[in-house]
């Protein structure tokens, strides 16, 4: 293994990935054969049949409209993701670039040495393709040279190649880097001060082993299911147009945290103290980010009514709404009075309540009978 070249550590990861279920398609390697695989991949997701001038069409209008950016595309796959198209018949077909709801419908496939041209021509290592679209990018270095390398690798390629023109690589999500004893991913973005090497990140088992070798990142990382829950749920693009990859620790603590509430509402252990738990967080290491995931993913659980996120402190409350506020605008219902927190709690959008304990405290000694009271409700 000291010996292994780049290419055997390529088609070695190749072959994991395959036993795992990606389709590799050697013949992609350049734009026109990725947008033809894309079309075969959209139409099966969708289970319709594109004409050529449709298909064309569908192309200028929304996949890979000429004037999108990095951010435009970024917002294709987190927040409108799904596109009214008018077929040339006049009906109208909602089209899917990826299906949120049932995850395994979504097809991976796995592509290697695909050349690119803009100001430089590039040829990249490994990318990940989501029904078509690159998403994951694989960058390789033999063992033994700095892993840093393959970083500034990455960094030439989003200068000279992979944002060119109508590239779909403007789709890529996260960027990975291995020499093959250490591994990392992290979020492309475009935002400069978080493109240092600081904002690579280990993965980890959910003990906090942290998983540096190639062959165990691919298998854990790299499975299927895994991979797509880090790319459609567990990862917020804000509304500064920064996209946020979570931490392996992030993702452990949201999905303790949905589990214990779906276990409480099975076992109806609401209220007790077997209902609840608590999440242990150092200074700086994103725990808004993570309560702001539980909470959205909490709203959406059929039998939750409201998250409320209780702070306690008059300062603290208008901070964590300004950070949330930060992750997605219109999901936060802060309230100035006790008034005003009862109205938020009378409104019926499912949205996460933010509000001080004492504001809450307050409510409930002047209000005995409130509706909410019979409903179920997770606080954070």
């Amino acid at each position: 293994a000291g010996y292994q070249t780049e290419a055997a550590l390529e088609r070695e990861l190749i072959d994991d990935l395959k036993n795992q279920g990606y389709e590799y398609v050697p013949e992609i390697t350049s734009p026109d054969a990725l947008l033809t695989n894309a079309r075969k991949q959209l139409q099966t997701l969708n289970q319709v049949v594109f004409t050529d001038a449709e298909w064309t069409r569908f192309v200028d209008e929304y996949l890979d409209k000429p004037s999108d950016s990095l951010v435009e595309k970024a917002k294709k796959v987190h927040e409108n993701h799904i596109y009214d198209f008018v077929f040339d018949d006049g009906h109208i077909q909602n089209i899917y670039l990826v299906d949120k709801t049932n995850i395994t419908r979504n097809k991976v496939q796995v592509i290697n040495q695909f050349e690119q041209t803009g100001t430089q021509a590039n040829r990249y290592d490994v990318t990940v393709l989501v029904n078509g679209l690159p998403m994951v990018q694989i960058e390789l270095k033999k063992r033994g040279v700095a892993i840093r390398e393959a970083f500034n690798q990455v960094h030439r390629y989003s200068k000279e190649s992979f944002n060119s023109e109508s590239s779909l690589y403007k789709y890529l999500q996260i960027f990975v880097i291995s020499n093959g004893t250490d591994t990392r991913y992290f979020a492309n973005t475009v935002k400069r001060n978080k493109n240092s090497f600081d904002f690579t990140m280990n993965w980890a088992k959910a003990d906090n082993t942290l998983i540096k070798d190639l062959k165990d990142f691919t298998a854990t990382f790299f499975q299927k299911n895994t991979l797509l829950q880090i790319l459609l749920t567990y990862s917020v693009f804000d509304t500064s147009d920064t996209l946020l990859i979570m931490r392996p620790y992030q993702i452990a603590a949201t999905e303790r945290i949905l589990w214990k509430i779906k276990s409480a509402y099975q076992t109806k252990q609401w209220g007790t103290a077997e209902g609840g738990g608590y999440i242990w967080h150092t200074t700086g290491s994103g725990k808004t980010l993570t309560s702001f995931k539980v909470a959205r993913l909490a709203t959406g659980l059929d039998f939750i009514d409201k998250v409320f996120f209780v702070v306690d402190r008059k300062d603290l409350d208008y901070q964590t709404m300004k950070e949330y506020q930060s992750f997605s605008p219109d999901s936060v219902n802060g309230s100035e009075s006790t008034a005003g927190l009862k109205r938020n709690i009378d409104k019926d959008d499912n949205k996460i309540i933010v509000t001080t304990i004492q504001k809450l405290n307050n409510l409930m000694k002047s209000e005995s009978n409130l509706p909410i009271y019979q409903k179920q409700v997770v606080f954070i």
